[in-house]
């Protein structure tokens, strides 16, 4: 039987970014790929990212958290998942500071003066090539060779890329919504540029101060909010010099503030999120997933 068999859950968003939280701190058994696959299956409970609590591994957090897309693999940063998670835990230990590990590495979280509304340290960015991955050197990762469509009139070009704990590639347009991003992201995410998928964005500068995005989130798809695209394109934007350190980010789910802190280059996300509905797993889901 799937340890997630009877589990409890908790449902929230951030934005419109469907997060599903199971607590396993307590508990031995290891949640996987293939169990967060089947949760997401229609007659489970539908998420973009399963964040998983485990034990703390690292002295000082609150706990190690395993995050898992729709299609059962592993992310190493979801910035509104970690905002619905520290929300959860502001509430259980009545701090207003935490942190958690991730495979991304550290990750500190503080509450708001407004409630459900909290920040979130996404860590230093990174720019070289091998660090995102990308398949092929590039001294500058600023706008890399490669684009779609005919080669005199390309439909998508010299993306921006960069890692936010995962892969990202930032492709500059007019106007995000005048591309089938359902059509496009799901080549690109999977383009040989990219050894191990990335999130795609379409982004449009709007001011100095800021930006649109639409992202196909790699391992999920069409989401209605990306925390992690969201630092992506801000910091790209300043890079290139298009924008300034701190930054307003349009989703399709809403806004979120981003600030590229200058003393240390950490970033910083802040936003709202959303409780939705409490419940258990029915086992039946998982049956399913195995005799399928």
């Amino acid at each position: 039987m799937s340890a997630l068999a009877n589990h409890a859950f908790v449902k929230m968003n951030g934005l419109g970014n469907e997060i599903v939280i199971v607590d396993t701190r307590a508990e031995t058994a290891t949640v996987t790929g293939p169990q967060a696959r089947a949760v997401a299956r229609p007659k489970g409970v539908p998420f973009d990212q399963l964040m998983v609590l485990c034990p703390p591994r690292a002295s000082g957090t609150a706990a190690y958290v395993r995050i898992y897309n729709n299609d059962g693999s592993e992310s190493g940063a979801c910035g509104n998942g970690m905002r619905c998670v520290a929300d959860l835990l502001f509430k259980e230990t009545g701090k207003r500071e935490l942190t958690f590990e991730t495979n991304a590495g550290l990750i500190d979280c503080w509450k708001g003066d407004v409630p459900l509304v909290s920040t979130v340290d996404m860590g230093k960015p990174r720019f070289a090539w091998n660090e995102i991955p990308l398949a092929q050197k590039f001294e500058d990762t600023r706008a890399i060779e490669l684009q779609i469509g005919p080669l005199d009139k390309p439909t998508l070009h010299s993306p921006s890329v960069v890692s936010m704990g995962n892969p990202h590639a930032i492709f500059w347009v007019d106007d995000p919504d005048r591309y089938d991003l359902g059509k496009i992201g799901p080549l690109l995410e999977h383009h040989p540029m990219f050894p191990e998928r990335a999130n795609i964005s379409l982004a449009q500068i709007r001011s100095r101060e800021h930006i649109a995005v639409r992202t196909w989130e790699r391992g999920a798809g069409l989401t209605m909010a990306c925390g992690s695209a969201a630092c992506a394109a801000a910091v790209a934007a300043a890079r290139l010099r298009r924008t300034g350190r701190c930054v307003t980010v349009t989703l399709p789910g809403g806004d979120l503030r981003i600030e590229w802190r200058a003393r240390d280059d950490h970033v910083l996300l802040t936003g709202p999120v959303a409780y939705e509905y409490e419940g258990h797993f029915d086992p039946a889901i998982f049956a399913e997933s195995a005799s399928a």
